[in-house]
């Protein structure tokens, strides 16, 4: 597989062109923001680590039934997809109240949410990721109404699938982000999934394992990503 030109340069991802059209190289880099960029640091590992993670991740949803783009681990810090039409919107699930929604709607940081909730965002850093619904996403033409509920029920096949497996590393998963896309007429789990785009907390003392750890200036962000990949049995070395 040749290496081709830089399509994009995302806050921790590079995404390169390859010799074949329907297929794309993922590089993972040390890169670390939060706030839209407003903090930026370079933490040594966590490419590698996320790189690793999210091919592990990915085939645990892969043998569940949920298709991704993920095909191969190429290095340390690079992966081979497939090359999707990306659908602009993140699908984020909240089994705990953290995060924007306690900002949001006052409640308060780690109560249980029964069932979870579930939120469209649009993928716009100039304008923050605004909140938006099913009607925006039809009537701006991001994705179809049948697009949406695979979007939705996909998600929730995801959250099925790995709060048992956190669960069973005797972790909570609190909430995280997922982004789809469109590849031969299916919509398909793209991005990525790693301590960067979920929260996750140690069940005994809710710790937290996540980027919550940069956003908050807690220190140990790197070992607390290998330490959930440790807890699962991803092979980082």
């Amino acid at each position: 597989m040749e290496k081709r030109a830089e399509l994009y340069a995302g806050k921790a991802k590079s995404v390169y062109a390859t010799d074949d059209a329907d297929k794309l190289i993922i590089h993972y880099r040390n890169d670390t923001s939060a706030f839209d960029g407003e903090k930026v640091e370079q933490l040594e590992r966590k490419g590698m680590v996320n790189n690793k993670f999210n091919a592990f991740i990915m085939g645990k949803l892969e043998a569940a039934g949920v298709e991704t783009h993920q095909i191969a681990l190429l290095s340390d810090d690079e992966s081979l997809v497939k090359k999707l039409d990306m659908i602009p919107v993140e699908c984020v699930v909240r089994n705990i109240a953290a995060g924007s929604i306690v900002r949001r709607l006052g409640v308060q940081e780690g109560m249980d949410l029964n069932p979870p909730t579930f939120e469209f965002f649009l993928k716009n850093d100039a304008l923050h990721d605004p909140m938006v619904n099913d009607y925006h996403i039809r009537s701006f033409g991001w994705a179809s109404e049948g697009e949406v509920a695979q979007m939705k029920a996909l998600t929730f096949k995801v959250n099925e699938v790995l709060k048992k497996l956190f669960d069973d590393a005797g972790m909570l998963l609190v909430d995280y982000k997922l982004e789809f896309g469109r590849y031969q007429g299916r919509v398909i789990l793209g991005d990525e999934f790693s301590p960067d785009g979920c929260r996750l907390w140690d069940k005994a003392t809710r710790n937290k394992l996540d980027k919550d750890r940069f956003r908050q200036g807690l220190g140990g962000v790197v070992e607390a990503y290998e330490e959930v990949a440790h807890r699962l049995g991803v092979k980082l070395d």
